[in-house]
């Protein structure tokens, strides 16, 4: 239960990645993909960084937002640079 938790979790802060970067509510697969993998990474760094460990706590949290927007903005600055 806890990983399907943590996937639904990641999905909502790529949608609210997309939100903060301007890109309107839309659900696609790129916003659900670097939300899961921006919320990983983001979130295990930030929970780490304070001293938390593995546990589920506000730092992680706000990691895992923060780590969806990077990836998010990071991914669309390679697709718009391939692109032109």
């Amino acid at each position: 239960m806890l990983i399907l938790t943590l996937i639904v979790f990641g999905m909502f802060c790529g949608w609210l990645a997309g939100l903060l970067l301007g890109r309107g509510s839309r659900l696609d697969g790129r916003t659900l993909i670097a939300g899961l993998v921006g919320s990983f990474v983001g979130g295990l760094l930030a929970s780490l960084i304070a001293g938390d460990g593995l546990e589920i706590k506000p730092s992680g949290l706000i990691g895992s937002i923060i780590g969806a927007v990077i990836v998010l903005a990071v991914w669309g600055a390679v697709e718009s640079r391939s692109t032109a």
